[in-house]
């Protein structure tokens, strides 16, 4: 038997406050704007960038609650990681025009950031929100949750 693997890891940050919405059976589901960066310095030695954005998509679904936790939590300028799959989607535009799109569908969401100005959920650590975790409700904040990663990881590649 083959195997294969569709995953995909990001921690940028948050170019828009997120997008939320229903569909038309009910689920809800959000969608972030996620901008990487990667700096080099040419052969003549001036500091370059690249700035790539990538569409991220929540889906409330399976026990998981992104979609609310995005829109809870998650504010335009906020550092997420967030890891799942990607996905190429076409449709027909109101013209007839074939339309491409490239997605990120998550299945899991680190809020990486502080607490945020506004914020009624104290962040001191890195908090953790997936699929197979609890998301917060009410309250509750990420901390308590076991998942929140220690904000003093060394593994961290930031």
């Amino acid at each position: 038997m083959s195997r294969s693997l569709n995953k995909a890891i990001l921690i940028g940050n948050l170019g828009a406050d997120p997008e939320v919405r229903s569909t038309s059976n009910g689920s809800r589901v959000a969608t972030l704007s996620v901008a990487t960066s990667r700096q080099w310095k040419n052969q003549s030695g001036e500091k370059q960038e690249k700035t790539e954005w990538h569409r991220v998509v929540l889906w409330n679904n399976k026990g998981s609650t992104l979609a609310d936790v995005a829109e809870k939590y998650c504010k335009k300028g906020d550092k997420v990681y967030v890891e799942g799959s990607i996905e190429y989607r076409s449709w027909q535009d109101r013209e007839g025009q074939t339309r491409y799109t490239t997605e990120i569908t998550a299945r899991e969401l680190i809020l990486l950031s502080g607490r945020s100005e506004g914020s009624d959920a104290p962040m001191s650590a890195p908090s953790k929100v997936g699929a197979a975790s609890a998301a917060p409700k009410g309250k509750e904040s990420f901390e308590d949750f076991p998942e929140a990663l220690d904000a003093e990881d060394d593994d961290l590649p930031f």
